[in-house]
């Protein structure tokens, strides 16, 4: 299978899940069906879950969602990713600007607020990443200082629009 992949230049994703074994005193009690094949010729193998819900009142929109690279044969392994999946539109780029803007202190948040040079973006996660949304310059803006910050090339203009 791996010979006919890499053939075809294209890339195959499986969907497992986990099963618990009984009676493991040590290590993890977790292991996926279906033998030992896929984890022995995987290339790249990820442990997703989820971590919590996002919600707009009491309806529940998303979900906070962890990976863990589990095996990695083209990059350095056991990093982990946490980000929002908003049902209906995905993982949330503005929840992204905003986390990753707190982490390299673009973005200052203050109890449940949070602000860009001094003016007030919004109270929350939901309200600073709805305010993000309606004004895409200001997200372009930030996601290019995070950009910076860490050593990634700038986005253009006309990309942040798409």
């Amino acid at each position: 299978l791996t010979a006919t992949i890499k053939k075809t230049n294209c890339m195959v994703i499986f969907i497992n899940q986990i099963r618990m074994k009984i009676g493991v005193m040590f290590g993890s009690p977790e292991t996926t069906t279906g033998g030992n094949a896929l984890k022995f010729y995987a290339s790249v193998r990820l442990d997703i879950r989820r971590i919590g819900s996002i919600k707009k009142g009491e309806e529940i929109i998303g979900s906070e969602t962890r990976v863990k690279v589990v095996k990695n044969k083209v990059a350095p392994p056991f990093k982990t990713a946490e980000f929002d999946i908003l049902y209906g539109e995905g993982i949330s780029r503005e929840g992204e600007i905003i986390d990753l803007g707190v982490v390299a202190k673009i973005v200052d948040k203050s109890g449940a607020w949070y602000a860009y040079q001094g003016e007030k973006i919004g109270q929350g996660k939901d309200n600073s990443r709805e305010f993000l949304r309606e004004n895409a310059g200001l997200a372009h803006e930030i996601e290019n200082k995070i950009r910076e910050s860490l050593g990634v090339a700038l986005q253009a203009p006309a990309a942040a629009a798409e």
